[in-house]
């Protein structure tokens, strides 16, 4: 059966390539009757010893077999045909037998007025029969006994099992052999697939590393072709004069672990060095944003309960295996995975989402690609069914895609006063949805864009607005939602800084704090849901408890993978957690995206390398798995070992 699923499934996916919708519906419709029950042989004969003659239903026992004669037709098997065209004289004789055992010769009255006709054109043998309802004992006429006889009906039943196994092994057998050593193929291609993609992977890291260190090479020797005894000089009264003119922690042990020479090429060497001593692998993370920065990076030094943190030590991240995801044409704007991980929905900002799977396993069914038209800037899964995925878009339109009927069951618009559609975020427990729509403004930068706020629930059965949450006259833009884990209460980020929380049984705001000094781009309750974690525009990251407010449990800084707030395109940063809360996963405007341990010893990781700014990020809601989507069209699915 699974490789006729399988087979089911590639003619879905072909007639939905082709966009042949009404051949799929009416192809559904067939699958759902089902009338050959898959071939199997114990299913036919249940249908027709246990319900069709018992049950007295004529029709359908002879559609049944009109569709087998329609089968072997088809197949060009004479030999079966023939057989089929025996068993069915002998079936409708043991129907018409049934039903004068039951007494019921008004079903043999009926039997030959509808079908006597079209009997008797195909054999004179049936003329005798139709006067069996009239006759007082017919099970002792010598004509018709050996046909109310136990041996004749045990014997009927053994030639019905012989009869539909062989047409089992004559048909449906080789074909299935076709599809499944074509399935194995594909199994075998996409495994070589994956081994590519993580290859490919690799070497695009050993490729940007070689770079780096041939970008630091080339900079050393531009730095010793100038005048290296007047830089000698420059540098040896500079740090006489002034020994602060480096950043703390960084002049002395510079002067002492760097020869004269490498001094000479420059403050901006001496970072590069530095850092380029803790590990050959981190000195592209590392030193690529100090060289972006200018050299002065002293926000890589923080205060955090007592505790001082010195300029953050990235791994690489150890993967067991990686794909990347090749169908989008413009950069990533949001990517998330299914409540259940088998699905993948990913937007571009070209107004395309598409909805697809990494895992071999999983039917690729529900793959599909939805066009809105519009920028994408939000994107959500109903988190019960698995089975819708909310699209909010940039013109105030929020669908509700249907993954399995592959169609937008509902189209829904906020009001003309709030056109933007910033977050989406479904119930875990209630058919609803919250939006965070914007009213949109005059202003230089992203954040003044965005304007006021307005926060509606709307009902996911009559697809109607259930009521606007209150947040005062003029409230700044929502950026992000996100609920509880028994969708009772409901946070929000806003520009401003703020975090709202609501009770959503009463409808009305429970609570709020200022939590940043500029806009939060994301937030997320933690996995113990005692605190909240917030990012923002600034790059910094803090967890808030929720028993003491206003109080920071963790906190970090990561200003230096922050895109500027004058590009428009990617300033929107967002994070996610892992299913343990221990590992939280950041965009970045680097090639990398970094992992930071929460409350670990670690710092935390770096991702394998995309060819451009990593604009969306997820986790697996259950696996080791994370997602990043960039500005190089592609996303990557990425499994810890």
């Amino acid at each position: 059966m699974e490789k006729m699923q399988h087979a089911e499934e590639l003619v879905r996916e072909f007639l939905v390539f082709r966009g042949f919708t009404n051949t799929l519906e009416s192809y559904e419709a067939e699958l759902r009757t089902d009338i050959g029950k898959g071939f199997e042989v114990d299913k036919i004969l249940d249908l027709i010893f246990s319900l069709y003659v018992p049950k007295f239903h004529a029709d359908s026992l002879l559609a049944l077999l009109a569709f087998f004669k329609h089968y072997l037709s088809s197949s060009s098997d004479a030999p079966l045909a023939s057989t089929l065209s025996k068993l069915e004289t002998s079936l409708l004789r043991f129907y018409v037998v049934h039903a004068v055992q039951c007494n019921r010769n008004d079903k043999v009255v009926d039997f030959f007025t509808l079908y006597g006709a079209e009997l008797l054109q195909r054999s004179q043998d049936w003329t005798n029969w139709f006067a069996i309802p009239y006759k007082k004992n017919p099970h002792l006429d010598p004509e018709f006994r050996v046909f109310f006889s136990k041996e004749w009906y045990q014997a009927l039943h053994l030639s019905s099992r012989n009869f539909f196994s062989e047409v089992f092994n004559a048909t449906r057998l080789p074909a299935l052999l076709k599809v499944s050593s074509e399935m194995n193929a594909t199994n075998l291609l996409k495994r070589d697939i994956v081994h590519l993609n993580l290859k490919l992977s690799q070497l695009q890291a050993s490729l940007d590393e070689k770079e780096v260190q041939l970008r630091q090479f080339r900079s050393m020797e531009g730095g010793s072709t100038g005048s290296s005894s007047t830089l000698r000089e420059k540098t040896a009264r500079m740090s006489k004069d002034s020994p602060e003119v480096f950043p703390a922690g960084v002049a002395r042990v510079g002067l002492t672990e760097s020869s004269q020479d490498s001094v000479a090429g420059g403050l901006g060497n001496i970072h590069s060095e530095l850092i380029g001593s803790t590990s050959g692998d981190d000195s592209a993370f590392l030193s690529n944003d100090h060289l972006r920065n200018g050299g002065a990076d002293n926000a890589g030094v923080k205060e955090n309960d007592g505790e001082v943190y010195g300029e953050e030590y990235f791994s690489e991240v150890q993967v067991e295996h990686q794909e990347t995801f090749l169908g989008h044409t413009s950069p990533i704007s949001r990517c998330r995975f299914s409540a259940s991980g088998n699905n993948i929905a990913s937007a571009s900002l070209d107004g395309t989402v598409r909805i697809w799977t990494y895992d071999t396993s999983t039917p690729v069914s529900r793959n599909a690609t939805i066009y809105c038209g519009t920028e994408i800037l939000s994107l959500d899964w109903e988190c019960k069914s698995d089975r819708l995925l909310l699209i909010g878009t940039s013109d105030g339109c929020i669908k509700a895609w249907n993954v399995d009927a592959k169609r937008v069951v509902c189209d829904l618009n906020t009001t003309e006063a709030f056109p933007s559609v910033l977050d989406i975020k479904c119930s875990p427990v209630e058919p609803i949805f919250v939006s965070a729509a914007a009213s949109g403004g005059a202003g230089s930068n992203y954040i003044d864009h965005l304007g006021f706020a307005s926060l509606t629930v709307w009902n996911m059965k009559t697809w109607k607005a259930m009521t606007v949450l209150p947040l005062g006259e003029d409230p700044p833009a929502i950026t992000s939602l996100c609920f509880n884990h028994n969708g009772k209460i409901l946070a929000a980020s806003a520009v401003d800084g703020m975090i709202h929380m609501f009770d959503m049984s009463a409808g009305l705001q429970i609570t709020g704090w200022p939590a940043h000094d500029s806009s939060i781009s994301s937030i997320l309750f933690g996995p113990d849901e005692t605190s909240i974690f917030s990012l923002g525009c600034d790059g910094k990251i803090f967890e808030w408890s929720l028993q003491n407010q206003g109080q920071i449990l963790w906190s970090r800084d990561c200003s230096r993978f922050c895109y500027p707030l004058n590009d428009s395109k990617y300033c929107r940063h967002e994070m996610a957690l892992d299913a343990n809360g221990r590992r939280l996963l950041v965009t970045s405007s680097s090639f990398r995206a970094p992992i930071y341990q929460v409350h670990g010893h670690l710092s935390g990781w770096r991702t394998l390398p995309h060819g451009a700014p990593i604009t969306a990020v997820d986790w697996h809601p259950t696996l080791p798995i994370f997602l990043t989507g960039s500005a190089d069209n592609s996303v990557r699915v990425t499994s810890l070992s």
